[in-house]
């Protein structure tokens, strides 16, 4: 026994034979819906055009999700000006773009000692950055590497 719904059927509750005979006759798949429901519940549906319209449904969505891409630059601990004004002027194009920048100072050898100059420039690169991005991620020091998280401000107002 189990108890039959959809579109063009009396949703009532049949033997399973004479819920497989109405649906043939109607020319749709007999899809169970609840198992745990007493009796089951099952559906007089086309079933591929169903699982069709799922897949069309989550492609829209994938479509309309919007994609974060985080772009990499990094420095080191003693980079000149120039350098660093070069670099700035990437991270702000990739902040237009809608990108997120995670900035990266990386410590070779020895070099760890300056750390604290590594985040002197990280709060530097974020203070440049200000009216494009906010700072998602403050400065955190990680093995030989100290990095922060710059994601673009959000142009809808």
């Amino acid at each position: 026994m189990v108890r039959l719904v959809g579109e063009g059927v009396d949703n009532n509750i049949y033997p399973i034979k004479e819920a497989l005979r109405i649906v043939e006759e109607l020319g749709v798949d007999l899809v169970e819906i609840n198992a745990e429901a007493n009796p089951p519940v099952c559906k007089a549906m086309d079933y591929k055009k169903f699982v069709f319209d799922q897949k069309k449904k989550l492609k829209e969505q994938k479509a309309k999700a919007v994609k974060v891409v985080v772009k990499e630059i990094r420095l080191g601990p003693q980079t000149d000006e120039h350098d660093f004004e070069f670099k700035l002027n990437h991270a702000k194009r990739f902040l237009q773009e809608g990108s997120k920048v995670k900035v990266e100072v990386f410590f070779k050898g020895r070099s760890i000692v300056y750390k604290d100059q590594g985040e002197i420039m990280l709060l530097k690169f974020a203070q440049e950055l200000e009216e494009l991005g906010k700072v998602e991620a403050m400065p955190k020091l990680e093995g030989k590497r100290m990095m922060m998280v710059i994601a673009p401000k959000s142009t809808k107002k």
